[in-house]
């Protein structure tokens, strides 16, 4: 058994501990050092285990928010003590670690690791599953850090690889004499468009139109195509694959927008309308970024 793994394991019992007995900060260092002397057989990494205990607790309200975003039909204090400790250990070295000393995988690996040991039936599913949403919506950081035994699958040539085509849209609409447009909020706090898979039948603004209805709550009408996205992503079974991205931009009428709710939200926790004004303050993730510049190029000329 690893230094660490044994170690995970010990700050697991302790969080569990400190939780059960109504999170007193206080007591959460004699908790550890008790535990490190009890069960660490001389093993245990105490630096280690300290530095994660102590992330924990110092983010516990940023992660405690993730994992409610993570998992809205399941808030914090309806999780087992056991598994809301697990997914808070596995979010603070998924997040906040360095990536050099703890790749996401392993985080994620380690997590699911302690949930089945520790937790109920369906626990390793459960912590799986939030822990694979919000891996996703980092960007899958760490994707091409793979073991040599998929290697074989990894090393597909780029002409080869499994295509998956996707679809975007800027959408807007007029208020008075204010364009505004129509932004999803993901629970890493960046803004970003409305975006999904093309399924069978359907092309680009079938696509879009469809998409924005299930995740915005409201009908569009596309107008332009403002152009495409391609980039590399890795699926645990499909291994690498290339996303290609088509964009447009399309008009409604302004009205109240419905975030999608449930696991089909995909880690989304907000749709809002900005004018054209308040869109450079905002946080989008740089591939969206030209995209965001052509479309409100073409909407200015609109004004």
């Amino acid at each position: 058994m690893s230094n660490r793994h044994l170690s995970r394991k010990i700050v697991l019992q302790s969080l569990f501990e400190w939780d059960f007995n109504g999170q007193d900060d206080s007591k959460i260092d004699s908790i550890l050092n008790y535990n490190m002397r009890e069960f660490s057989t001389g093993l245990g990494d105490l630096e280690f285990s300290k530095k994660l205990i102590t992330s924990v607790l110092t983010k516990k309200d940023t992660i405690d928010d993730i994992v409610e975003k993570a998992a809205p039909q399941w808030p914090i204090n309806r999780i087992s003590i056991a598994d809301r400790n697990v997914l808070r250990m596995g979010i603070s070295e998924l997040i906040f670690s360095d990536r050099k000393e703890i790749p996401p995988k392993v985080a994620i690996n380690e997590a699911i690791e302690l949930a089945k040991s520790f937790g109920g039936e369906n626990s390793g599913r459960f912590v799986s599953g939030v822990l694979g949403t919000i891996y996703k919506e980092l960007g899958e950081p760490g994707k091409d850090q793979v073991s040599k035994k998929k290697k074989k699958i990894e090393d597909i040539p780029f002409d080869e690889m499994l295509v998956e085509k996707k679809c975007g849209a800027v959408v807007y609409a007029l208020k008075g004499d204010d364009i505004q447009i129509a932004l999803v909020h993901d629970i890493f706090g960046h803004w970003t468009l409305s975006k999904g898979s093309i399924e069978k039948g359907e092309d680009g603004e079938k696509c879009v139109a469809r998409e924005v209805k299930e995740e915005m709550g409201i009908d569009i009408e596309v107008e332009d195509k403002l152009g495409d996205n391609e980039y590399i992503a890795y699926d645990p079974e499909k291994g690498k694959t290339r996303r290609q991205v088509e964009y447009y931009l399309a008009s409604a009428d302004f009205q109240p927008l419905t975030l999608e709710e449930g696991e089909d939200a995909g880690g989304l926790d907000q749709a809002k309308w900005f004018k054209l004004s308040e869109i450079s303050e905002l946080n989008f993730y740089d591939d969206i970024l030209p995209i965001m510049t052509k479309a409100i190029k073409i909407l200015n000329k609109k004004k």
